[in-house]
C-alpha cells in the first residue's frame, strides 16, 4: 500500500491573515480654476494613478466641484463617511491625509479612559510587586 502526502492549504486562524480593509471608497472632489486646488489637481495628475494602483480594493471616484474647496471623502463598510478639507495643501501632503481616510476605521473617534478597554473588570486589579507581603527567599 503506497503512502501519499496530502498538500494542506493554510488555514487562518482568530482572524490571522483575514484583514479586511475599512474603507471601501475614496471620493476626490475638485475645482479645476480655483487657487485652494492647485494642490489638489497636481495631486490627481501625479500622485493619485500610483496610490490607485497600489490599492486596488478601495474603489476611486474623481469628480470635478466648481467654486467649491477640494475635499477627499471616505466610505468605509460600516456605512460612515469622513470628509478631509485639503484646501491649499501640497500634492504630498495631500497624500499623507488620503492614507490617514484609507487607514481610518470609519469609528467615531472618542476619548478613552483606560488604555485598555474589557469587558469584565479585573478582579485582583493591577499586579505590582510592591504590593502585598512579598516573599522571602
Amino acid at each position: 500500500m503506497t503512502i501519499k502526502a496530502l498538500q494542506a492549504v493554510s488555514v487562518g486562524r482568530n482572524g490571522v491573515g483575514a484583514f479586511v480593509l475599512q474603507c471601501k471608497k475614496m471620493d476626490f472632489h475638485y475645482c479645476d480654476w480655483a487657487g485652494s486646488s492647485r494642490g489638489m489637481n497636481g495631486f490627481i495628475k501625479s500622485l493619485l494613478p500610483k496610490f490607485a494602483a497600489a490599492h486596488p480594493q478601495v474603489e476611486f471616484t474623481v469628480s470635478p466641484r466648481p467654486s467649491k474647496h477640494p475635499v477627499i471623502i471616505g466610505h468605509y463598510i460600516n456605512g460612515r463617511e469622513k470628509a478631509v478639507c485639503v484646501r491649499n495643501m501640497e500634492p504630498y501632503e495631500i497624500l499623507k491625509k488620503a492614507e490617514l481616510l484609507r487607514d481610518a476605521s470609519g469609528e467615531k473617534l472618542r476619548r478613552t479612559a483606560k488604555p485598555v478597554q474589557s469587558i469584565n473588570e479585573s478582579v485582583r486589579g493591577i499586579w505590582s510587586p510592591y504590593h502585598g507581603n512579598g516573599m522571602r527567599v
